[in-house]
């Protein structure tokens, strides 16, 4: 693009900077400044927005501009008014972008560092620091650099020049690194003038003074480093622990109690001392007694409880052979237990440690930000603290406990680092022996730590993270899990915590049926003890009322009065009763559900509406089922004619997000029921991916969803035929009390969900 060019032969005005300049700018709005060296031009200029124009006292014409952004130099064009005094150039206009790499941001955070101490030894004010946090582009804050006056015109240059942001970054770091120096050396100069024999002699007097006063008051800083010395001895340190902690010992007895940093000096120590270096709980490795355990504590959960007590067995056998050397610590494992909330996550991480005979600690992490908190802060900032499982390790006092890393999926990452990448370190049996953190400055030995983590979902865990774990899945309990749950584990806790005992209040086996099926729909418990402790706090009140009189019998009219109306209904019958209607099955972040799937058709323009907030992949399974009926409408007995409309697919609860490939089946036969007027059964329900050929692909998460079936009251599931093997994953109970239908194609979904013709046809089988 054109602009006129200004030469600047003294000035060098940079982006975002604002001007005055002896220039001429004429009419112009916006103009080019072009730095010129002994008459010749540069080839990086500024493009730049004229604020305002005037005149010096001496009548010379002056401009007002403000610079926004680099340009390179391209062909010179003549002037307009022919006579050559302005000249006009081509421009290619240049933008900084947004680098997001980490060589970048760790050069912003040195240049920051750099100049906040530069501003430090000059006795800044705090209005140049001010300025300096308000710049958050890196390309902008690189140029701040060209506003200091000690740098000559050539390092200036060097820094306009420099179109990458990175490259810039780098310059400006090294040109404030060799003013740094300067500076530093300008300082310790005047420092040691100013100090002398005088000062030495002073300092002397003052001292003996000083440990005359402590003496008379008891407080002798002889006896505080004494007592340093003895918990030094006493915590058991390894030798290189122990060789920091005696030389910061050193640095505290020289320089003085009084001395300002006598304070972090001595909370360093005291976090040095807290780490129970030699302390170790005595590990019971028994796989029987951890069954025993786990059994007393949860119902259900029989997959989960067996690899919980092989991870025990395997770890005795290890053991007991010797077999815990550097090359066996590779081939540990980090137990993350993944399954939606309330299903026992926490509580069987607990279990875990009772079983063991080892201490607890639970970590949330979830929302963490920081990567310093799982590392620590480094002791040069003020405030600073070591990271989680550093603290964990005191809290728990010893150096073997079972550390639960609770909603590792929620863990997220900005500014101030990403705390996954942390935990690589911690989590991987390879390395977590020589963790080491920020604060403490020393190698922590974790590789005795059993960790486990939880997790609603493993969608969001990165990657490299994920691969050092082990996930255990936890799909949630069925109605007579919940039940046995409620009446062992529930019920007792919540008459405990509303003050009950056992002989006040009766509560029947079908009373809790009620409860677990029509007033709670989860794959946990949580939900469920909330109702119960709802129902007990009703007959607490009569009791402490005085009106009740003997045991308070709870029935029917007392859970309407205690829960209100009933929350889920057996709908299937109801919505399914119409052609157009089938029920498909998901899972979500709280564990599996059922999706009735509407299909209509009204006169219009030819296309498709969906509705009920879908995903993409949800989107695409719709387009992919209409296809598949209008190509194969002649086998399926529906009449061409009836796609001369517009049809409408909605899935209901539009205020849920909606996705995933599992439900093609079902949008496929809820179209196929709308155009041949047969209604679904309403006791199927199915889950698969259709491809445009017809065939029925497998899906993920079939448990989850053969126990949300199972509660919604459905007794039969189509599946595909490739997810036949995930059946042995899903209860016994269950399966005898459902019927599965794994299937190859679409037709033979259309065979076992529809009802039969009216008129007795039949739909062939299409696989």
């Amino acid at each position: 693009m054109p602009y006129l060019l200004i030469p600047l032969d003294e000035a060098i005005v940079f982006p975002t900077v604002t001007a005055t300049l002896p220039i001429d700018v004429g009419d112009e709005d916006r103009v080019f400044l072009l730095p010129r060296r002994d008459g010749e031009f540069g080839r990086v200029g500024v493009v730049a927005e004229v604020i305002e124009r005037g005149v010096s006292r001496r009548g010379a014409p002056v401009a007002t501009v403000l610079g926004l952004h680099r340009g390179l130099a391209g062909a010179a064009l003549a002037g307009e008014d022919g006579e050559g005094d302005s000249l006009r150039i081509d421009v290619q206009e240049v933008n900084d972008g947004h680098p997001d790499d980490e060589h970048t941001h760790e050069l912003t955070r040195e240049y920051r560092a750099v100049v906040e101490e530069i501003l430090e030894l000059r006795g800044d004010d705090g209005s140049i620091a001010a300025f300096l946090r308000s710049v958050e582009e890196p390309g902008a804050l690189a140029d701040t650099a060209g506003l200091s006056p000690e740098f000559n015109a050539e390092q200036k240059l060097r820094l306009l020049d420099a179109l990458d942001v990175t490259a810039r970054l780098q310059i400006a770091v090294e040109l404030q690194r060799e003013r740094l120096a300067e500076l530093q050396v300008r300082s310790r100069i005047r420092d040691d003038v100013e100090s002398g024999a005088q000062k030495q002699q002073r300092d002397y007097f003052l001292r003996k003074q000083m440990e005359s006063i402590r003496k008379e008051l008891g407080e002798d800083e002889g006896s505080l480093i004494e007592e340093y010395e003895r918990k030094i001895a006493e915590a058991g340190m390894p030798e290189a622990v122990a060789e920091q902690a005696e030389k910061e010992l050193r640095r505290l007895e020289r320089q003085g109690e009084q001395s300002p940093e006598s304070s972090m000096i001595r909370s360093y120590l005291d976090w040095l001392i807290a780490v129970p270096w030699s302390k170790r709980s005595e590990e019971r490795l028994d796989p029987a007694h951890t069954r025993e355990v786990l059994d007393a504590d949860h119902a259900g959960l029989e997959d989960v409880k067996r690899r919980i007590t092989e991870f025990i067995a395997v770890r005795k056998l290890r053991e007991s052979r010797g077999l815990e050397d550097e090359d066996s610590r590779a081939n540990g494992a980090i137990l993350t237990l993944v399954g939606p909330p309330g299903t026992g996550k926490t509580s069987i991480g607990e279990s875990i440690a009772r079983a063991l005979g080892r201490e607890f600690v639970r970590i949330s992490l979830g929302g963490l930000h920081d990567e310093a908190e799982i590392r620590g802060h480094r002791r040069t900032y003020i405030g600073a603290l070591p990271g989680r499982i550093v603290r964990a390790l005191r809290d728990a006092g010893t150096m073997n406990p079972v550390i639960l890393l609770d909603e590792v999926d929620k863990v997220g990452a900005d500014w101030r680092g990403d705390p996954s990448a942390a935990l690589l370190e911690v989590l991987d049996p390879a390395q977590n022996h020589s963790f080491r953190d920020h604060y403490l400055d020393v190698e922590v030995d974790l590789s005795e730590v059993v960790f486990l983590a939880t997790a609603n979902l493993t969608d969001t865990i990165p990657a490299p993270l994920l691969d050092r774990m082990e996930t255990i899945a936890f799909d949630g309990y069925t109605t007579e899990e919940k039940l046995a749950i409620a009446r062992g584990y529930l019920l007792p806790r919540q008459l405990k915590r509303n003050g009950l005992e056992a002989g006040e209040v009766e509560v029947g086996g079908d009373i809790l049926r009620s409860v677990v099926s029509e007033y709670t729909r989860e794959a946990g418990v949580r939900q469920l003890e909330r109702e119960l402790g709802k129902l007990l706090r009703g007959a607490a009140t009569r009791i402490a009322s005085g009106e009740a009189d003997g045991p308070i019998v709870l029935d029917g009219d007392a859970v309407h009065e205690a829960l209100g109306r009933q929350r889920f209904f057996q709908e299937s019958v109801e919505r399914t009763a119409i052609p157009g209607v089938s029920t498909g099955l998901a899972v979500t972040g709280t564990g599996g559900d059922v999706l009735f799937i509407e299909a209509t058709a009204m006169d219009g323009d030819k296309g498709l509406v969906l509705t009920g907030q879908l995903g993409d992949v949800m989107k695409e399974s719709a387009r992919i089922a209409l296809s598949y009926v209008r190509s194969h409408s002649e086998e399926l007995g529906i009449d061409p004619a009836g796609f001369q409309r517009e049809f409408h697919l909605h899935v209901p609860a539009g205020a849920i997000p909606k996705d995933g490939p599992s439900a093609g089946t079902a949008m496929t036969t809820a179209l196929v029921s709308l155009l041949s007027g047969r209604p679904v059964k309403h006791t199927v329900g199915m889950t698969g991916e259709v491809t445009l050929q017809g065939r029925v692909l497998p899906i993920g998460g079939l448990k989850q969803k053969v126990l949300a079936a199972h509660a919604a009251g459905l007794t039969e599931v189509i599946l595909p035929e490739r997810n036949r093997g995930d059946l042995e994953e899903v209860p016994e109970e269950v399966r005898e009390q459902m019927t599965f239908h794994p299937v190859m194609g679409i037709g033979e979904v259309f065979e076992r969900a529809l009802e039969p013709a009216g008129n007795g046809a039949d739909v062939a089988a299409m696989s």
